[in-house]
């Protein structure tokens, strides 16, 4: 029952958002199209609910042939494939904006697990892999809250001079996967709340340890 609610929700807040959101959006597609390479959507496929594939919806803020140069699919801080526009859309989250769409259409939900590409999917431990997309995968999450940090935490791994993926494959996806079962654990109208509150919180101050004082229970991270 909670989830037919959830899904309710996820219809009502995404449609209303678009409109009160629209004249941001439409500034920025228009800014978007004038520079960089000119174009505006950024379209990936992803690992969804159910595990079945669907394409996300982001603002374009890296140069369009990016996944086929140097640097792959990680991305850094000072990755030179963020374009000058991009680079302060992905800081200030409203690259993933476009997503409401694919929360109004079903393929997302506000809250849940961020959808990987199938080859950071395939990275999770297989136990991970069976459960994680038993929700809906989120425009934010806890997962999403814990790492928000993670081109930072990338950016130094690379500037050490270790395997950037081989730090994905033992750190960070591992751990991501004990935060979302978590979450899963606790899902709630009340747990989606405070993750949307603590999410906004911390676009503002990233340094904020408020998921901790507010979730006592989530697995903390140790690196």
């Amino acid at each position: 029952m909670y989830h037919l609610f959830k899904r309710i929700m996820d219809i009502i807040v995404s449609g209303i958002a678009l409109l009160i959101l629209a004249p941001l959006l439409i500034p920025i597609m228009i800014g978007l199209k004038l520079t960089g390479e000119g174009y505006i959507f950024y379209k990936q496929e992803r690992v969804g609910y159910k595990n079945k594939k669907f394409f996300i919806l982001k603002f374009a803020t890296m140069l369009l042939n990016s996944p086929n140069m140097a640097g792959g699919v990680i991305t850094t801080k000072r990755d030179p494939r963020i374009t000058p526009m991009g680079a302060f859309l992905r800081k200030s989250k409203i690259n993933e904006l476009p997503q409401l769409f694919n929360i109004f259409l079903g393929d997302m939900s506000i809250v849940g697990p961020r959808p990987l590409m199938k080859i950071s999917f395939d990275t999770y431990p297989k136990d991970v892999q069976k459960v994680i997309y038993n929700v809906r995968p989120g425009l934010t999450g806890i997962g999403s809250i814990i790492f928000r940090d993670e081109e930072e935490l990338i950016t130094a791994v690379k500037e050490r001079g270790e395997d950037t993926w081989d730090f994905y494959s033992n750190h960070i996806y591992p751990f991501k996967g004990e935060v979302e079962k978590w979450y899963q654990s606790n899902e709630s109208f009340g747990t989606d709340v405070k993750i949307i509150m603590i999410t906004a919180w911390v676009i503002l101050k990233p340094e904020s340890s408020i998921v901790y004082k507010w979730f006592t229970t989530l697995p903390k991270r140790k690196f």
